[in-house]
């Protein structure tokens, strides 16, 4: 059998007919529309807005507004700038037990990261967690090396 535009039909159920409410009892939806008998649900006008709690105070307003959502999975530094680096002498190594011990880092919980602020005058080894770009341009510039530790 071929198909032609004559011929083409809905696949039985996709055009369903819109019920008529409340035009009689014979209808199987008259009178109360199967609404139910009272209530607010049952008037017109509804449905109520979402949200609404029938004049109680809303969830979305009984909660506080949420402010300063925490970062998950942060990544904390201990950071310094480059300017306190000159404190070292020449060919020294800068690590993080090196800083505490010159009293620059005070508590030591995080892994250490070098910040770019300032200018560095002394050759050094610096070993850190991270570096800034900067940072490390211009320990490399001053003739120092920067070596990435792995903290697992």
């Amino acid at each position: 059998m071929t198909s032609s535009l004559n011929t083409l039909k809905s696949n039985s159920g996709a055009r369903k007919k819109k019920l008529r409410k409340g035009r009689g009892i014979a209808a199987g939806q008259g009178a109360s529309c199967g609404f139910g008998m009272r209530g607010q649900k049952s008037r017109s006008g509804r449905p109520t807005r979402p949200g609404f709690e029938g004049g109680q105070m809303p969830l979305y307003r009984r909660v506080p507004k949420l402010k300063h959502f925490e970062i998950i999975n942060q990544k904390n530094f201990s950071i310094i700038n480059l300017n306190k680096l000159n404190t070292f002498k020449d060919n020294e190594t800068v690590n993080l037990d090196s800083l505490v011990k010159k009293g620059l880092i005070f508590k030591p919980k995080f892994p250490l990261k070098i910040l770019g602020n300032g200018e560095v005058n002394v050759k050094l080894k610096v070993q850190a967690h991270a570096f800034t770009r900067t940072a490390k341009q211009k320990i490399e510039d001053a003739g120092g090396t920067c070596e990435l530790i792995n903290n697992k």
